[in-house]
């Protein structure tokens, strides 16, 4: 076993080696948000002055519906823990607090939907052309499966592939983002005890810190498997829903925007803007960094760029509407389609024609295709992911189960003699 030790500090040591605690000096230990008081609440996540970030061992052979009682105790730990949790979301991430409970909550329903699949990832017996044969499809675990996850959902999207790969027989490696990496620290502390609680390895469910190096070794390790006419009206009434956005303190129930997870996304913002009018653009709301503590910019429009911009093909992580003046649905489906991202899309209209136009399969290319409801906030129950440079798997719901699992058709004669596929005989 080997282990990163995560120090619990306000501000990441730049070295490439972490001593441990006894020769800190008094001044460090006393930075750490661990013993500060007002973060004293930290502690009940499990979390130390010195973390262990990488655990290893292995999976027993335990039948599916005995994995999903382990999913359940899961899920039942993290509801536990919350509120808690969801604090620290909002403390390290940045989204305010229901957000942050929102993300724990994402992970609980999770379970709970793993458990019922459980029970129900067996394949189909299929009929042999064969007599005295039967041919039966068999899903298998394929072993280790790495999980790489960005800031911006450090809980919910682990979660969706963590509770599929367990039930499916798994065992599991994730890299967390490395802004983020108390959130993975306190969430596979929650689940190692479940599991040593069943007398299982808390290895099942590993855990490594660090970045893009990281990512890469493990991603390639052997082992690891609107229309013009209104555009005016339209954004004018954004303009009065934006000047109503409350900024604050991601913790106050009466927040609706918090800050951005970190000084370099601040940086991103500015250039982002710069860019954007350097490209034609116009910002008819926001653009500009907030004059408070931490790091607060402003919910900001552009509008006058063209669809083909650089810019708005570029994805930033950081809060900017682009608006775009169309002239008919084959424009704007077409504009749509012209970027190298394709996780989720979304047009708004009571045209029922327009709806199954825009479901059609040559329209809409993203992985999320939405109708009157915004690109955000997907349900469990469905396949999650996207397309194009934003991946082609699928996590969470649907079949996305048949993805950490390898196939196999069994054939097993039961007769006396010994039939060959397709009529074949040799005399």
């Amino acid at each position: 076993m080997w282990r990163l030790p995560r120090a619990l500090c306000v501000h990441a040591a730049k070295t490439s080696k972490l001593p441990g605690p006894w020769s800190r000096p008094a001044t460090f230990m006393s930075t750490l948000l661990i013993n500060q008081p007002q973060y004293a609440w930290l502690k009940e996540l499990g979390l130390r002055e010195e973390n262990e970030g990488m655990y290893n061992g292995s999976w027993g052979v335990t039948p599916a519906p005995k994995r999903g009682e382990i999913v359940r105790q899961i899920g039942d730990a993290l509801w536990e823990k919350i509120q808690v949790l969801g604090s620290l979301v909002s403390l390290e991430m940045g989204k305010i607090l229901v957000e942050g409970v929102g993300e724990v909550q994402e992970y609980v329903d999770i379970c709970d939907y793993a458990v019922g699949l459980s029970r129900m990832t067996g394949g189909p017996i299929l009929p042999s052309e064969r007599p005295g044969h039967a041919l039966i499809e068999q899903w298998n675990p394929v072993g280790l499966v790495g999980i790489i996850t960005a800031f911006n959902f450090p809980v919910a999207v682990y979660g969706w592939n963590n509770a599929i790969v367990l039930i499916c027989g798994n065992v599991c490696l994730w890299k967390g983002a490395p802004t983020t990496s108390l959130i993975s620290v306190a969430v596979t502390k929650i689940i190692a005890k479940v599991l040593e609680d069943n007398k299982l390895p808390g290895a099942i469910c590993s855990l490594t810190c660090g970045g893009a190096d990281t990512g890469t070794a493990m991603v390639y390790h052997c082992e690891v498997t609107m229309h013009e006419s209104i555009h005016d009206e339209d954004v004018n009434r954004l303009k009065k829903a934006y000047a109503q956005i409350r900024v604050g303190n991601p913790w106050d129930s009466n927040v609706l925007y918090g800050p951005l997870h970190t000084k370099k996304a601040v940086s991103m913002f500015l250039g982002a803007v710069e860019e954007a009018k350097k490209e034609g653009g116009t910002v008819v709301y926001g653009g500009k960094v907030m004059d408070r503590p931490g790091n607060y910019v402003e919910p900001t429009i552009v509008t006058g760029l063209g669809h083909d911009a650089p810019i708005a093909h570029t994805e930033t992580f950081v809060p900017i509407l682009y608006v775009f003046k169309f002239k008919n649905e084959e424009e704007v489906f077409a504009w749509n389609n012209e970027v190298k991202q394709g996780l989720s899309s979304s047009i708004f209209t009571k045209d029922l024609g327009r709806i199954f136009r825009w479901l059609r399969p040559k329209v809409s290319d993203c992985g999320i295709v939405n109708v009157n409801i915004p690109t955000s906030g997907a349900e469990i129950g469905g396949a999650f992911g996207g397309e194009k440079h934003t991946g082609g798997g699928r996590e969470s719901g649907s079949d996305a189960w048949k993805q950490y699992m390898r196939r196999s058709t069994c054939t097993i004669n039961y007769n006396k003699d010994l039939p060959l596929a397709q009529g074949i005989k040799f005399q």
